[in-house]
């Protein structure tokens, strides 16, 4: 099965991670299994400069052949010649496309009458008014496609509703995770030295894109409420965006700003997670996020609010603890609950790594995908 996704990265964010994960897993997947087609992938993407970004240099050494096309800006209708010679060199069986601009780009080349194509939702960052106003493409681009595969049953909601995708052609489908390697006592060790965080301080963690839509600035608030009964609270945050100096600066404001750590981009999360005590998701928007998936695998205790995909995924009291968004009050009392109460962070821990190994395997991923895609391309005859 030939295989084609059209990918807007520069670095290994989630739909990258997501990406290639799949092209892995389907490698491992099809060499034990002789039910299964051979994935032959390959991926399209864009630059506006002539450098290879991390992702270009992350897809080359995993080996899947990739082409590049140049762009000029974000909607760029000068690379439609560039993708219909790619996509006839390459005669892909489907094309898969990973975001508003991919999606726009294959309504636009009318190539969808020609080739099986499915369409991945992943939500909207709304950052600012351009980026909404981008965003309301899909409403053009999305009906037209096969399929539309997204992470949760709200976006499936959320489709219909705006996008007027019709019910039937929208699949739901939460993202996978690889189990990963624990990390050794040596690299927690000095990842606490270079943080400066002391051997009895009780870290809180949270790993994310700095936007507003992920709520950080929720988490902060929470977090001075615990400073207030307790001296041995340090908060993490890894990630980078443009919330950062806001953060920042809240942080400064509520004289809290040396008990808060801003990591920036961290390629490799595993140390973070296996230093934390607790690790929160404060967003006002999710849908299947990948650093639920990851907190849980590491078997740390979550404080998640329950948005978009996450009640799908963990539930409250038995494999997390679900609060409301925008409710810093309860994210400082579930913090606090947890951090105190061993068992019961255990016990939630426990469970939620059991969910994940038993509902969010790769290798489940792209078994249900590939019959997914066997079948939109047998529907297209």
């Amino acid at each position: 099965m030939r295989i084609l996704s059209v990918v807007e990265a520069t670095t290994v964010n989630a739909v990258a991670k997501i990406t290639l994960e799949f092209f892995r897993t389907a490698r491992e997947v099809t060499d034990t299994s002789l039910d299964r087609p051979i994935i032959d992938g390959s991926i399209v993407t864009f630059s506006r400069d002539s450098s290879e970004n991390e992702f270009i240099q992350t897809v080359r050494a995993a080996g899947i052949p990739i082409d590049i096309i140049a762009e000029r800006g974000r909607f760029d209708l000068g690379v439609l010649p560039a993708l219909r010679s790619i996509i006839e060199q390459r005669q892909p069986d489907i094309v898969i496309t990973q975001s508003v601009k991919s999606h726009f780009l294959m309504w636009r080349s009318r190539l969808w009458k020609k080739i099986p194509w499915i369409a991945y939702h992943h939500g909207y960052t709304s950052t600012d008014s351009r980026m909404r106003l981008y965003n309301r493409f899909d409403r053009w681009s999305l009906p037209k496609s096969d399929l539309v595969m997204t992470v949760c049953e709200a976006f499936a909601h959320e489709l219909v509703s705006v996008n007027k995708v019709p019910r039937e052609k929208i699949r739901v489908q939460h993202n996978p995770i690889r189990p990963g390697a624990k990390s050794n006592p040596a690299d927690v060790k000095a990842l606490r030295e270079r943080w400066g965080i002391t051997d009895h301080e009780r870290v809180i963690l949270s790993v994310g894109r700095l936007s507003k839509e992920k709520a950080h600035a929720d988490l902060i608030l929470a977090f001075q409420r615990l400073c207030g009964t307790r001296a041995d609270y340090k908060l993490v945050i890894v990630g980078e965006g443009p919330e950062r100096a806001s953060l920042e600066a809240t942080a400064a404001d509520l004289g809290i700003d040396t008990r808060v750590v801003f990591t920036g981009q961290i390629s490799d999360v595993r140390p973070f997670y296996a230093t934390a005590d607790v690790f929160v998701l404060p967003s006002h928007s999710e849908g299947s996020p990948n650093v639920l998936l990851e907190a849980m695998g590491a078997e740390v205790p979550v404080v998640a609010t329950a948005v978009g995909g996450v009640p799908e995924i963990v539930e409250d009291e038995t494999s997390a603890l679900l609060i409301p968004p925008g409710d810093p009050r309860a994210m400082a009392n579930a913090i606090d609950r947890l951090v105190k109460d061993f068992e019961l962070g255990a016990r939630l821990s426990r469970n939620a790594a059991e969910l994940v190994s038993r509902n969010h395997s790769p290798q489940q991923y792209v078994s249900s995908l590939i019959q997914t895609y066997s079948k939109a391309i047998r529907e297209r005859g």
